[in-house]
């Protein structure tokens, strides 16, 4: 069994034989173990817009996420398996974590003694998400795969895109210039990623075993 820890409601960890999913109103931030771990912590507070819309005021608080990280951070480290964030996620940083590089590959994550987990870059564009979605993977305590690393060739939609207010992203939208995705469809795991992460996730009792 894995626990799907932080995912959208209803979404593709739910129907699962084999998985428990934790949506937002179980609060996964009370996971308890015994199983392995696929964790999406939410990410709004430590992306590039940390603070909110243009025009948000006061401007909200950079990591402020209600310990869903740190909770998702220690669940990983303490049952095994796979946490997920966006490229450039300021968590990285704040909880002494390498910044993985753009080109691929598996490096020792955790700058602090005590821990022996793993980070990668990895886009999901090369699972089937429409855009590239650069991520960060954390993984301790499992098998680590070979992922199909590097920049995904291919036209992709753009997540990027930066508005200065709502009347100049509603003017985008209006002419065809605007080509972001909802923010359901930005958020969504393909389901060959999910199955990456959940493969990732069982290695943890053959993990265990070998050591």
């Amino acid at each position: 069994m894995i626990a799907a820890l932080f995912v959208a409601k209803g979404g593709c960890y739910f129907g699962l034989p084999d998985v428990d999913p934790w949506d937002r109103d179980r609060d996964a931030r009370l996971y308890s173990g015994p199983w392995p771990v696929v964790a999406h912590p939410p990410c709004e507070r430590w992306g590039r817009y940390w603070g909110g819309a243009p025009r948000t005021w006061p401007r909200l608080l950079k990591g402020d996420d209600g310990g869903s990280f740190a909770s998702a951070l220690a669940s990983v480290r303490r049952w095994g398996g796979v946490l997920e964030h966006p490229a450039d996620s300021s968590a990285w940083k704040h909880f002494a974590l390498k910044t993985p590089p753009r080109c691929g590959g598996w490096v020792r994550a955790d700058l602090l003694d005590g821990f022996d987990g793993w980070t990668c870059h990895v886009e999901q564009g090369a699972y089937g998400h429409p855009a590239r979605k650069a991520t960060w993977l954390y993984a301790h305590g499992v098998e680590l795969p070979l992922l199909e690393w590097g920049r995904t060739s291919g036209d992709f939609v753009r997540l990027d895109e930066g508005f200065h207010s709502r009347e100049e992203r509603a003017r985008a939208v209006k002419t065809g210039v605007c080509q972001r995705l909802s923010k359901r469809q930005r958020a969504a795991t393909p389901i060959p990623f999910r199955d990456l992460c959940l493969s990732i996730a069982r290695s943890a009792s053959s993990a265990k075993e070998a050591a």
